[in-house]
């Protein structure tokens, strides 16, 4: 079952919502790795090699959970710039936010995300989403 492991990049800047999501994998025991950036520019610098060495993120088996509302590089800034590098513009984005903004959803889907999905209020409800994110993923067949 190696081969059916995910690289999930969670970009997020509230501590919440990151506890949240680390508290649903321990729950339902998704054993994927889990890799936190704060922001759009560090989720970038996770995912491309620096001075000779490997991507923080495996360059296999890629997924990145995205929230719109965070300081620095915003949702769909970093979307603009992984879309535009060729290394990277393939890599699927689920978008996870409190944006209902009919605009944001738009721009997201232009910019060829995978999902839009609204962030569930309680927490039984959130771990619902990372539960049937983690089934769905790990069937898709990804390069």
């Amino acid at each position: 079952m190696e081969e059916r492991i995910i690289n999930l990049l969670l970009v997020e800047d509230d501590e919440v919502d990151v506890m949240n999501v680390k508290r649903a994998f321990k729950k339902y025991q998704i054993t994927n790795p889990l890799y936190i950036a704060g922001n759009g520019l560090e989720a970038l610098s996770m995912l491309r090699s620096q001075d000779g060495q490997p991507p923080k993120v495996p360059e296999t088996r890629r997924l990145i959970l995205l929230d719109l509302n965070m300081p620095k590089m915003n949702g769909l800034e970093f979307l603009q710039e992984l879309r535009n590098d060729e290394d990277l513009k393939k890599t699927p984005v689920i978008v996870l936010t409190t944006s209902d903004e009919d605009k944001d959803r738009i721009e997201a889907y232009n910019l060829n995300v995978a999902g839009y999905i609204l962030k569930p209020v309680t927490f039984a409800n959130f771990a619902e989403v990372m539960v049937a994110l983690n089934k769905y993923w790990t069937l898709c067949e990804m390069p």
